[in-house]
């Protein structure tokens, strides 16, 4: 019989890109700027991270905004995240139609210096991160404002030889980086620890996260 290997444990991330994102994003940026110039009116008022310098966190109602821009880019990631639920899930169309969304969605502007610590999401079972602008970072800092995840299984490099040093994904050892572009959508397990590594620049980095959480409606009797 031939060998056969298979990535038991794997975890599902999933990317999409919002097509010619650029006028989109250009609405939401000046959006998000505004409502962060009106300072405690949008700020998350009880952050359950340490907010460090450099970062503007909103609060969680961001996808209940009615402006134009805030629903299409809604549109889009719920889109995104419900065929990601249906392949992962193997629901079928009838199943998808009873799925019902709940949500945390909310905005960060980072500037010069600003970073977020590494960090789950508790009681979600999927987030996502939407990116508006990476910013323009400092040529210099490769690594400016990387969105990284770290391998979840915690011993696989206790011991290190030539049998496992140079394995592949995803059978890889470490983190997995991501410079995010405008209009990526990233998806991934709540419980993946991830960080976002310093952003070094000028200008701000803007991406709107959020956490979700599922339930399912009765069927119709007929």
């Amino acid at each position: 019989m031939a060998l056969q290997i298979a990535p038991v444990f794997a975890v599902p991330l999933a990317q999409a890109f919002l097509p010619e994102p650029q006028a989109l994003n250009a609405e939401l940026r000046q959006l998000l700027l505004d409502r962060e110039a009106q300072g405690g009116k949008y700020a998350n008022a009880t952050p359950s991270l340490k907010q460090q310098a450099g970062v503007f966190e909103s609060d969680f109602e961001l996808f209940s905004w009615p402006e134009r821009c805030i629903q299409q880019l809604k549109a889009f990631c719920w889109t995104s995240l419900g065929e990601a639920l249906r392949d992962v899930n193997g629901y079928s169309a009838a199943e998808m139609q009873r799925i019902e969304i709940f949500s945390h969605t909310w905005f960060h502007v980072t500037r010069d210096g600003g970073f977020t610590v590494l960090h789950t999401h508790p009681m979600a079972s999927w987030s996502g991160v939407y990116c508006v602008t990476p910013g323009a970072s400092v040529a210099d800092r490769p690594e400016s404002g990387v969105l990284r995840f770290h391998n979840p299984h915690y011993y696989s490099n206790y011991f290190m030889d030539a049998g496992n040093a140079r394995q592949q994904a995803p059978y890889h050892h470490g983190t997995w980086s991501i410079m995010l572009q405008p209009g990526q959508l990233v998806l991934f397990p709540s419980w993946l620890q991830h960080e976002v590594l310093p952003f070094y620049g000028h200008d701000e980095r803007i991406t709107i996260a959020f956490n979700c959480w599922f339930g399912i409606k009765p069927a119709l009797r007929r």
